[in-house]
């Protein structure tokens, strides 16, 4: 659907007049409704205007190509993400850590951070997020494997329902060829299970 600046900052101003407050009358709320607006449509909801696989390819690197290199584990640590919950419309915000084991094609650094910033900028639930992310870097670059850990904080937990004030929820999504054997590196190498800190919210 395209998108409507005037019907959603209406949209707004309607919430807040149903909540009991009149946005023309009360000072603070002048020109809430333009303001929401602009925020989910030019940030928390700025994901959609990416093309997620386009991102990817129009930065694809052959390591034949650009010297080689080593065919080491890719370890992107702390990537912020902010996202928001579609069932509260609340945000929630942490962290990411993104690893691969490329075989013949890698992408910038940044475009791993881009990447995880585009999934996330939409009205989606966490766990999407990095089932997206895993599945994008699948695709393009094929590597033997891919792993991608989120641990966010969310405000629906926070300030409303539980109030469950310093609850961090965490996520892990894999692609690719893992051994069970290999599963507990895998995991070690986005910090799986560490607790609140690299890669993890803060």
């Amino acid at each position: 659907m395209p998108i409507d600046r005037q019907a959603a900052a209406a949209a707004i101003d309607a919430f807040v007049r149903a909540l009991g407050r009149n946005p023309a009358e009360e000072a603070d709320l002048l020109g809430t409704g333009a303001r929401v607006a602009d925020a989910f449509i030019d940030d928390l909801c700025s994901g959609y205007a990416v093309d997620t696989l386009a991102l990817l390819r129009a930065a694809l690197v052959d390591r034949a190509s650009s010297g080689g290199g080593s065919a080491g584990v890719v370890v992107v640590r702390d990537i912020p993400v902010v996202t928001t919950c579609p069932h509260h419309l609340l945000p929630a915000f942490g962290n990411a850590a993104v690893a691969f084991h490329p075989k013949d094609r890698i992408v910038g650094l940044g475009t791993v951070v881009a990447l995880v910033d585009a999934h996330a900028r939409r009205l989606t639930l966490q766990e999407r997020i990095g089932e997206a992310v895993a599945s994008d870097l699948d695709e393009v670059l094929s590597p033997e494997w891919v792993a991608v850990r989120i641990v966010l904080s969310h405000g629906c937990m926070i300030a409303r329902g539980e109030r469950a004030v310093g609850t961090h929820v965490e996520t892990v999504a894999t692609r690719g060829s893992v051994p069970a054997k290999r599963l507990l590196s895998v995991y070690a190498a986005v910090g799986v299970g560490s607790g609140v800190g690299s890669g993890a919210a803060r």
